[in-house]
């Protein structure tokens, strides 16, 4: 298994235009480039350890996904080969091999398009506090991580690094882009979350809730960012579900479990993490892939 560890990059010959709390985007002629580097956030506030091969799991599913439903809806993914990057950026193969994109320039919608098949976290707390989540009603006597009766779409606002992603309700949505765009962004994002559990449930895989974003490109809806990983899901593995707890996972919710146990504010600087939980966030990132893909990540 290959060390590197990409935590941050420089590439001196493009632009940089946005260092988020995991990836580092640079402008390429009119498109852009995604790195995914190996920095870990929670709780919107970015850890100081990284964790080996996440970036490349991280492309590698997302570009894995945008294939796969290509036909359901327009994405922003123009290749992930580097030998058909520009020539400005061949020369940074080595550190963008596996963990980069090359991508058409969208327009972002302000908004992340969440959906829920499960009831678990914020949506837990929220439900537990109203009866609601981002204003739907729900049944009562529902238990934690317990599968609603269909899917719902609960979205947010986008935060900048530090800040909190917020809950807000539809009409919210309606507010910020339109009535007509926000029914096809709740409608496609339940379509997409639909289309990927199954193929993960054939898998043994739960998909309990995701997020994707979209934005405008030559007026079109597209798909962009990321798309079903491990940073954007809840992966529970079917042998291991029940109602009641929050189950076990193979995505970061492991990091956040152990961060809940820590007496830390939730504010910058984020403690460091100890080797073993760095060591089992990797195996499990890895293994996610493996599940949803049927190969093994190819370590560069």
């Amino acid at each position: 298994m290959g060390l590197r560890v990409v935590k941050e990059t420089n590439l001196s010959s493009v632009r940089l235009v946005g260092r988020g709390k995991v990836r580092d985007v640079y402008e390429v002629e009119d498109k852009l480039l995604i790195v995914s580097t190996d920095r870990l956030s929670a709780f919107d506030v970015v850890l100081p350890d990284p964790i080996p091969h996440k970036g490349q799991v991280l492309n590698g599913l997302s570009a894995f996904w945008m294939d796969k439903t290509a036909d359901m809806v327009p994405n922003h993914l123009i290749t992930t080969e580097c030998g058909e990057y520009p020539e400005e950026v061949r020369g940074f193969a080595d550190e963008l091999e596996g963990r980069s994109m090359l991508v058409a320039r969208a327009e972002p919608f302000p908004v992340e398009c969440v959906v829920r098949g499960y009831i678990i976290g914020s949506g837990w707390k929220d439900y537990q506090r109203s009866g609601e989540i981002c204003g739907i009603g729900l049944p009562k006597g529902l238990k934690q991580a317990e599968k609603l009766p269909e899917p719902i779409f609960t979205p947010s606002t986008k935060a900048d690094i530090g800040d909190h992603d917020e809950n807000i309700s539809f009409n919210r949505v309606k507010d910020l882009v339109g009535e007509d765009t926000a029914r096809r962004l709740r409608d496609k994002t339940i379509e997409l979350y639909l289309h990927g559990s199954r193929w993960a449930e054939e898998r043994g895989i739960i998909i309990a809730d995701t997020k994707f974003e979209f934005g405008l490109v030559d007026g079109e809806m597209t798909l962009i960012d990321e798309a079903l990983t491990p940073d954007s899901s809840r992966f529970w593995p079917r042998a291991q579900y029940r109602t009641g707890i929050s189950p076990p996972s193979l995505d970061k919710q492991f990091v956040r479990d152990y961060l809940e146990g820590l007496d830390w504010d939730k504010k910058p600087p984020a403690p460091s993490l100890p080797p073993d939980i760095i060591s089992k966030t990797e195996e499990k990132y890895l293994q996610i892939y493996r599940i949803l893909t049927g190969k093994d990540l190819e370590y560069r």
